[in-house]
């Protein structure tokens, strides 16, 4: 079974992210560049939401049982 493929970690994709934007604003791109550009910025930004909804759904599973915070094992794939 191969391995799954590490996603970038956010601060990678948001750096990635900007110095797309960066060249985009530049307005030394193709049609075509541009247009892959903005797909890959797309792709970029659905990760980073990923990312951020992930973190803010491990961050609830602190729960508090009998007055302590309690941390729990985040599992990205369990929707329940």
């Amino acid at each position: 079974m191969p391995a799954k493929k590490k996603a970038p970690d956010l601060e990678s994709s948001l750096t990635e992210l900007e110095a797309l934007v960066a060249r985009m604003e530049s307005g030394e791109l193709t049609l075509e560049e541009s247009l892959q550009a903005f797909e890959q910025g797309i792709k970029l930004t659905r990760e980073c939401q990923q990312r951020l909804t992930q973190a803010e759904q491990q961050v609830q599973t602190l729960i508090e049982e009998n007055g302590q915070p309690v941390l729990q094992d985040f599992d990205p794939t369990d929707d329940a």
